[in-house]
Parts: structure tokens; C-alpha cells; sequence
């Protein structure tokens, strides 16, 4: 699979077979997702795989959004998306390397995000990235660190869907020029 089709091939996936991730085919996914950059390779994005029991609890901190518990309740395994704060961005006495000040990992953290949705489509798993759930019961429910902060949820597992490609933008809405 080429770059090309793997961008434009990967959907988002709300509906999983009940076949379950193995945990080794997940450490390559994470491993692939390890090359995404970083502000200053600070690589500061951790996984959580969650999955049985937890999961499910985990599904019902989706009060902002219910339709998200239910993929969540649906999918086999769900990866917490986490950060260590304070690193991207930032220089080693604490201050900003970067007028955006703290924002600067959430890029990071999304660029990680993606490159992990893309090395599990590459391995034939769906995903759907969500930002709608309630972050401090999360948090609790996961024992995070105090230097971590939530990102994302990102059920995964084999689809049971085929979603076709919504309409995208025209290049040039997309695109400008300047000289």
C-alpha cells in the first residue's frame, strides 16, 4: 500500500467485528506510530490500550456525546491517547520556544494521533479518532500522572463497515499562492 492509498483509503470506522486486537500486532502499530514528528523530538504522546471491563466503564464517560459509549462498547479494544504536558513547545528552564505557548503539543499529539489511525489501517484495523467524552472521569478512570493530559479516544478493530469517502474541498478552496 502506498502512502497515497493509505490516506486516501483510511475512513473513520464506527462498527468493529468482535475479533479481538492482539497485543503484538498493536506494539507494531505503536512502534509505527513512534515516527511521527515531534517539536524538537520530544515524542511526548503515550498509549493506553483499554480493554474488558474498563472499557466498558470507560464507554460511559461519553455523557457529552452517547453515540460515542456505544462505539466504544462496540469496538474490542479502545487506545487512550495521552501526553506528558510541558515539554512540546517549551525549552528545558520551562519557558516557550514558541508564541502558541501550550498549543504546540496538541499538534504533536495530533500528529501522532494520525499516524497511529494510518498504521492500523495498514495492518487491515479501522479507527475513529473522538474528542467528545468527559475528560476528568477519563482521567480518574485511567489513574493518569499528573504531568499527563488526555487527548483522544480511538476505538479500533476490524471493521464491519466500508464507509465511503465523504465530499472533500477543491484544491483550490484548499490552496493559495503567494509571492
Amino acid at each position: 500500500m502506498t502512502a497515497n492509498e493509505c490516506i486516501k483509503g483510511r475512513r473513520s470506522i464506527r462498527k468493529f467485528t468482535n475479533q479481538p486486537v492482539s497485543h503484538e500486532l498493536l506494539a507494531q502499530i505503536v512502534e509505527t506510530a513512534s515516527y511521527a514528528p515531534s517539536w524538537k523530538h520530544t515524542q511526548i504522546v503515550r498509549y493506553i490500550a483499554v480493554e474488558g471491563e474498563k472499557k466498558a466503564t470507560l464507554a460511559k464517560c461519553t455523557s457529552l456525546y452517547p453515540g460515542n459509549g456505544k462505539i466504544m462498547e462496540n469496538a474490542p479494544m479502545v487506545i487512550a491517547v495521552t501526553m506528558i504536558r510541558g515539554r512540546s513547545g517549551y525549552e528545558r528552564d520551562g519557558s516557550f520556544s514558541t508564541p502558541k505557548g501550550d498549543r504546540w503539543q496538541m499538534y504533536d499529539a495530533g500528529a501522532a494521533g494520525e499516524a497511529f489511525c494510518l498504521a492500523a489501517y495498514e495492518q487491515g484495523l479501522g479507527t475513529v479518532i473522538m474528542g467528545l467524552f468527559d475528560e476528568e472521569d477519563a482521567s480518574k478512570l485511567l489513574e493518569l500522572p499528573e504531568d499527563r493530559e488526555l487527548v483522544a479516544l480511538i476505538p479500533i478493530g476490524y471493521p464491519d463497515e466500508s464507509p465511503v469517502a465523504p465530499r472533500r474541498k477543491a484544491v483550490e478552496e484548499l490552496l493559495s499562492y503567494q509571492s
